[in-house]
């Protein structure tokens, strides 16, 4: 009985430890999930980290610098073995099978964490409210004619590697 109790709480322990991570570039730790809260700390390139929670595009830890919320993609989560320079932890960050050279599934994040995206549905108003601030090509020609605004001609970036 005593084993079972032990290995029971073993279990529940282990499935409540944290994730541990590195950061992949310098980045501020924050008091809040949000890039205007107050900065606590400064981590530099390839601190590890421990990884407490997720909310929408952050991830709040916990450092021998101190505790709080960084960017996702500032972290990469796991232990870090054999990636150098700065393009791995970028590299790392892409998500999909990539086994076939193509990647085919790919993670945004825009801010909403999962709940949120559980709780979205949709509203008639708010998008009669987006559609009503849009503007016809004549409209658009004369707010630029009042505004004495001019149009100009910007050339294409060239192909990546083509010569000059």
């Amino acid at each position: 009985m005593k084993f079972y109790l032990l290995f029971t709480l073993f279990i529940a322990g282990a499935a409540q430890a944290a994730e541990s991570g590195t950061t992949v570039k310098t980045d501020s730790v924050r008091s809040a999930p949000f890039s205007d809260a107050k900065i606590i700390t400064t981590l530099p390139a390839a601190t590890r980290v421990e990884i407490l929670k997720k909310d929408g595009g952050w991830y709040q830890i916990k450092s021998p610098q101190g505790s709080g919320w960084i960017r996702m993609l500032s972290l990469r989560r796991g232990d870090v073995k054999a990636a150098t320079g700065p393009i791995s932890g970028l590299a790392s960050l892409a998500s999909g099978r990539a086994g076939t050279g193509k990647i085919v599934a790919t993670t945004g994040i825009r801010g909403l964490n999962e709940e949120e995206l559980k709780a979205a549905h949709y509203d008639e108003k708010q998008i009669a409210l987006l559609e009503s601030s849009t503007s016809s090509r004549v409209e658009a020609q004369k707010y630029a004619a009042k505004a004495r605004l001019k149009a100009r001609q910007i050339d294409y970036l060239a192909e990546p590697g083509a010569s000059k």
